[in-house]
């Protein structure tokens, strides 16, 4: 089983090698000093950026000698960790408000991102990079979630076009911003978009934990979901940023309940996405496994899952900026499909059935005929396609 863990890195940039290696050793003096030779240290700094692991880089980087690291790399990446360590006291303040303001209003709040998960998984908010605050809420509350908001001063960034109501599982949050603080929340009625299956609301809630970073309440996810969430998270976007890995491997530290983690993982087919960032975290950070990891993580299909994800760490790239290279985009619909499950990729080519809004704009009915998208969908679609390829 152990060739299972070799994957095959050798593209990965030098620059990458070496934050991993950092990522690696709690004592930076442990790593080979020939690594730090023929660095480009303004590609080091870029990709630090990029992956949002500085904040954890700085903490080892700052023991080492000018002999080692440049001074003028130390004193940049000092300012982005004291940077992002002011917007993560700001946002352990809002969060702490939200969690207030919706608890007066009797909506349970379970948070999925942020100071909290730094402090839960790195024992410092420092040490993790945040830009917004995630949670979820039940989809029944939504509209009052908005509301309060709204009140708040906050304005909606994210407008959802939908028919027949596909919104609530093919999307799974929208973003609220406040244009003073600039402060973005993400509200989520889904942990991951459909049509994935995963746990309720209801189950998030019973095994919730509370956090003790604030001095009001702050809940979130249980251990065992919390994986899940993460894995399927990090899977979804290629584990593009090495932030989404460090998580795993202080997650994993930790104590888990890897019974449960099966079960969860098997209940909604997510076996070899667990298994994939297993390996991942074993092969390029070293994580140690226990006996129930390593029955977890070794099968074929998620060291080819593992490998698959690599092609991310040999390029930078950003999944959330348009556009995305059309041959970077190619790809990453490949490898989605490859994360799916037999059930998971039924249900997904099932969903093209379903009327989408360009369908509505391609053919405008009124509201009392939507029904009928369900059979010209098809012919909606090849009447696009035509259209695409016909113009210059």
């Amino acid at each position: 089983m152990k060739n299972l863990l070799n994957l095959n890195t050798a593209d990965i940039p030098k620059e990458v090698h070496l934050i991993l290696e950092l990522l690696k050793y709690d004592d930076p003096t442990l790593i080979n000093s020939e690594m730090f030779k023929a660095i480009n240290w303004g590609d080091f700094i870029d990709l630090s950026q990029h992956h949002r692991v500085y904040p954890v880089l700085y903490s080892k980087l700052k023991g080492l000698g000018e002999d080692v690291i440049p001074s003028y790399v130390i004193q940049h990446i000092s300012q982005l960790y004291k940077r992002n360590t002011f917007q993560m006291l700001q946002l352990s303040g809002v969060m702490e408000q939200v969690s207030r303001l919706f608890s007066n209003m009797h909506i349970p709040v379970i948070f999925l991102k942020g100071p909290m998960l730094a402090h839960d998984l790195y024992g410092d908010i420092s040490l993790r990079t945040s830009s917004d605050l995630d949670f979820i809420i039940p989809m029944k509350q939504l509209s009052k979630a908005e509301a309060l908001l709204l009140e708040q001063g906050y304005q909606k960034d994210d407008y959802i076009e939908t028919v027949l109501g596909d919104w609530t599982w093919r999307h799974h949050h929208v973003t609220y911003i406040h244009p003073q603080t600039n402060i973005k929340l993400e509200i989520h009625w889904r942990l991951n978009p459909g049509p994935a299956r995963e746990p309720s609301f209801k189950a998030l809630w019973e095994r919730k934990r509370i956090s003790d970073l604030t001095s009001f309440p702050v809940y979130l996810l249980a251990k065992e979901d919390l994986f899940l969430f993460l894995t399927s998270h990090g899977a979804r976007h290629g584990w593009s940023r090495l932030r989404w890995l460090v998580d795993i491997q202080q997650l994993i530290k930790q104590d888990i309940d890897w019974d449960r983690v099966y079960k969860l993982l098997k209940k909604f087919h997510y076996q070899r996405v667990g298994g994939q960032a297993i390996i991942l975290a074993a092969d390029v950070l070293h994580v140690k496994l226990n006996r129930k990891m390593k029955l977890l993580a070794f099968t074929r299909y998620s060291k080819k899952l593992a490998q698959q994800a690599v092609f991310y760490l040999e390029r930078k790239i950003n999944l959330h900026t348009d556009p995305v290279p059309e041959a970077i985009s190619r790809y990453h619909k490949r490898y989605l499909f490859a994360l799916m499950g037999y059930r998971q990729k039924f249900f997904f080519i099932m969903s093209f059935l379903y009327p989408y809004p360009e369908d509505q704009q391609t053919l405008p009915l009124p509201k009392a005929f939507h029904f009928l998208y369900f059979p010209l969908r098809p012919f909606l679609w090849a009447w696009r396609k035509t259209r695409k390829h016909a113009l210059p």
